[in-house]
């Protein structure tokens, strides 16, 4: 039997305080998170925050700023922090999973391609099957070399270097259909 987890990554106020912040696609984001954390709460999914904690302002412990955003009002089985870019390596997750028996993450939060990306990749490599729902995942445009990637092409490139190799790609509502046709 398959046992479930929601790791809901970085979803906290640090963000609001970054330069490439940008509300355009968070009213989406907001509503595929949101959906997804009450169906996996529906559904017994135990429901884990993820908080990032850096060496400078607005993600060092003393800023006041690691805490969720406020539309988030679910109760989290666990809380864990993490200094590294993956949610499983330093912060205590990956043995407190182990000992709950689950073996299947679903990845949610901010960052796609940084934070959400590398967590699915180490978890499949520690032998977690993973979900990625990239609707519940949100990330702001980037540039190198002169190239802008706008949010929507890096969460392609994201699914793009994930599907059939660390994680199935998935939407809120397909995610929802594979947790009932494992529980039936």
């Amino acid at each position: 039997m398959t046992c479930s987890a929601l790791l809901i990554i970085d979803v906290q106020h640090s963000f609001l305080h970054q330069p490439f912040w940008d509300e355009a696609e968070v009213p989406a984001f907001q509503t595929a998170l949101l959906s997804l954390i009450e169906q996996c709460r529906q559904r017994e999914v135990l429901l884990i925050d993820v908080f990032h904690i850096g060496k400078a302002w607005p993600f060092t412990r003393d800023s006041g700023l690691i805490e969720r955003l406020p539309f988030l009002t679910h109760q989290p089985a666990a809380t864990f922090y993490k200094h590294v870019h993956n949610a499983l390596t330093d912060s205590g997750l990956e043995e407190w999973l182990r000992q709950k028996q689950v073996d299947h993450l679903i990845i949610a939060g901010m960052r796609t391609e940084q934070c959400c990306e590398t967590t699915a990749r180490v978890a499949s490599d520690l032998g977690f099957s993973v979900t990625f729902v990239t609707p519940a995942t949100l990330t702001f445009p980037m540039t190198h070399g002169g190239i802008t990637l706008d949010s929507t092409e890096l969460k392609h490139r994201t699914e793009t270097v994930l599907i059939d190799r660390f994680a199935r790609i998935s939407d809120v509502e397909g995610c929802i259909q594979s947790l009932d046709a494992t529980d039936a």
